[in-house]
C-alpha cells in the first residue's frame, strides 16, 4: 500500500494530537482532597503495633501516629486510625488487602521501595531505615555469632536478610517483640540483635548499647507515607503539609521523642 504524502500526514497529526488533548480534558477530575475536606477527617491505615512508629501507648502513640495527627491538624482535619494487622506481617503492599474505603493514607512502616512504588504513591521521606545491628559490645565479624532477629518494617527485604545471615553462619533466633529482643541481649542469649533501624536505636538507647547499619548488600530505604495512585490533589496537600512541619522543626521533635538518647547509627 502506498504511503500518504507528507502534506496529508500533517493535518492527520494535528487531528490525533487534538483528540488526545480532548481525551485528557474529559478525564474525571481528581477530587481526593475535596472528598477528604468534605468528610472532615484524614483516615490512616496502620498496623496495630509497630514500635517506634506505632506503639499502642496513648501517651506516646508512635512517630507515624504523631506525624499524621500533626499533618491532619495542619490540613484542618480530624485524624482517625484504621488498624490492619497484615501491614506488620508482609512487606508487599499488595497483600495488605486495603481499599480506598478504609483510608486515604498509609503509615506505620511504609518504605519507598520499588515494590511499594509499583502499588502506591509515596510522600517525601521523613526518615531513613534499613536493617541495623544492636551491639551490647563491639563485634568485628558477625560470622558464627548468635543473633536475635526482630523482623519488622514493611518493605525491608527479609529474604535478603535471611540469605546474608545464613551465609555468615549466624545462629538465628526469631523474636516477636522489642522486649524479647532486649531481654535476650541483656541476658547474653544473643551476641547481637537485628531489626529495623528506628526500632534498633530505641532499643539500644534503653539498653545503653550501640547500633550499626547492616552491610551494604542490605540496602536502606526512605520512610514515607503511602497514598493511593491518582490522588494527586491530596498528595500535593500532604507534601506541602510535611514541608511546613519540617520547616517548623515538628518532624525532628517527634522523632527525637522516640529516639531518646540513642547515638547515631554507625556505618
Amino acid at each position: 500500500m502506498a504511503l500518504l504524502p507528507a502534506k496529508v500526514w500533517t493535518p492527520l497529526s494535528y487531528v490525533m494530537i487534538l483528540g488526545l488533548l480532548a481525551g485528557v480534558y474529559w478525564l474525571p477530575a481528581d477530587t481526593s482532597l475535596r472528598e477528604v475536606k468534605k468528610a472532615g477527617v484524614l483516615r490512616a491505615c496502620m498496623p496495630p503495633l509497630y514500635p517506634p512508629l506505632v506503639t499502642g501507648d496513648a501517651n506516646a502513640p508512635g512517630i507515624d501516629v504523631e506525624l499524621l495527627r500533626a499533618l491532619a491538624k495542619e490540613l484542618g482535619l480530624r485524624f482517625a486510625v484504621t488498624s490492619n494487622p497484615a501491614m506488620g506481617q508482609d512487606f508487599n503492599p499488595r497483600n495488605w488487602r486495603l481499599t480506598r474505603a478504609q483510608c486515604e493514607v498509609l503509615g506505620g512502616g511504609v518504605v519507598a521501595s520499588p515494590v511499594t512504588r509499583s502499588f502506591l504513591e509515596t510522600s517525601p521521606a521523613y526518615a531513613e531505615t534499613g536493617w541495623a545491628f544492636i551491639l551490647p559490645k563491639p563485634i568485628a565479624d558477625v560470622a558464627g555469632q548468635r543473633a536475635g532477629v526482630l523482623s519488622g518494617i514493611s518493605g525491608l527485604d527479609r529474604i535478603a536478610l535471611a540469605r546474608y545471615l545464613r551465609a555468615k553462619n549466624v545462629n538465628v533466633t526469631i523474636v516477636t517483640s522489642s522486649t524479647d529482643l532486649a531481654n535476650g541481649l541483656r541476658q547474653a542469649r544473643f551476641d547481637f540483635g537485628v531489626t529495623e533501624a528506628l526500632a534498633a536505636q530505641q532499643i539500644a538507647a534503653l539498653g545503653g548499647w550501640s547500633t550499626q547499619w547492616a552491610p551494604a548488600e542490605l540496602p536502606r530505604f526512605p520512610v514515607v507515607l503511602g497514598l493511593w495512585k491518582g490522588d494527586l490533589t491530596l498528595k500535593r496537600a500532604i507534601v506541602d503539609g510535611l514541608a511546613k512541619l519540617e520547616r517548623d522543626g515538628e518532624i525532628a521533635r517527634i522523632i527525637a521523642r522516640y529516639r531518646g538518647d540513642a547515638a547515631p547509627i554507625k556505618g
